[in-house]
């Protein structure tokens, strides 16, 4: 293992597909990344290069034996198809979080990626920030009496990103991976398709029948923040510890965990929690979903 190299390829150009590419041009030195190869990128535009990397067919990068690993960065909508297409073709996958828009699609590629022996890596940078490392050590050992996290962000084309549950993912992510297992109690949408609006309010249970809520509100020109309210028995937490960046890049730290995991450098346990993690989230979007579009029951 010490000297594989896994040639990849970058599927989709956007912001994040950019990062990635320049990310495995300039791995960080003696790192697991150091083992990855960039062979070049797809996309439906016509590039040429990017930075130094050529532009290849999405035909050549599924039958080309010296690619072994993809990272996918197109659209959430498009992300299980593309999984679908590397994975079949027996080729390791990373994809951006969501990796799927339904719980169903995401349980069936996980099972996919474990018969054919192959590394299936959901990116949550969420999880990699210093100030979210910072405050789960603040809540460790806490008793939540009660919480919310509070997301607002500019407007997103849902037939591209899907619903809100499951492009919001990482807002719950963070409550999974702070307070454990939780069960949805209620969940409401509220649009105004005239101004462009959208107001999602989820409301939770953790295992000890503690409430805590979510809100993910978009709107034109409304500023990407985070608010937070989480109440202990020895007193609310309300604001982001105030931390420094981290010297490594946050692309760069989940494409080294990408880097460990096929070179088989991450424990059973770790990769079993991480998967329970991940299907648990995308099971609990799909309960959002389906509570949100429900018909208003009518009260007699």
């Amino acid at each position: 293992q010490i000297n594989k190299m896994f040639g990849t390829v970058v599927v989709g150009v956007g912001i994040a597909g950019l990062a990635r590419i320049r990310d495995l041009m300039n791995p960080m030195p003696s790192s697991p990344s150091e083992h990855l190869k960039l062979f070049g990128f797809v996309s439906r535009r016509s590039f040429g290069n990017v930075n130094e990397a050529k532009q290849i067919s999405l035909e050549d990068a599924l039958r080309s034996k010296e690619i072994h690993a993809a990272f996918i960065s197109t659209e959430n909508r498009s992300h299980e198809e593309t999984i679908r297409m590397f994975l079949e073709a027996g080729k390791h996958v990373l994809v951006e979080y969501p990796m799927a828009l339904s719980a169903k699609a995401a349980h069936e590629l996980w099972e996919m990626a474990e018969q054919r022996d192959k590394v299936l890596h959901v990116e949550h940078v969420e999880l990699l920030t210093e100030e979210y490392k910072q405050l789960k050590k603040e809540v460790a050992g806490k008793d939540l009496v009660k919480g919310t996290l509070h997301f607002t962000g500019s407007v997103l084309d849902e037939n591209k990103t899907g619903f809100p549950a499951f492009s919001g993912i990482a807002r719950l992510t963070w409550l999974i991976d702070l307070f454990g297992d939780l069960t949805v109690t209620s969940a409401t949408r509220e649009k105004q398709k005239d101004k462009n609006y959208s107001r999602m309010t989820v409301h939770f249970q953790t295992a000890n029948k503690k409430p805590l809520t979510w809100i993910e509100e978009r709107g034109p020109g409304m500023r990407r923040e985070k608010k937070i309210n989480f109440c202990f028995t020895t007193g609310c937490l309300e604001n982001f510890p105030q931390v420094p960046r981290s010297a490594v890049g946050l692309f760069m730290q989940d494409q080294n965990l990408f880097a460990k995991k096929l070179l088989g450098q991450v424990s059973k346990e770790e990769l079993a929690a991480e998967k329970w993690r991940i299907l648990r989230c995308l099971d609990l979007a799909e309960v959002i979903q389906q509570h949100c579009e429900q018909p208003e029951k009518i009260r007699s």
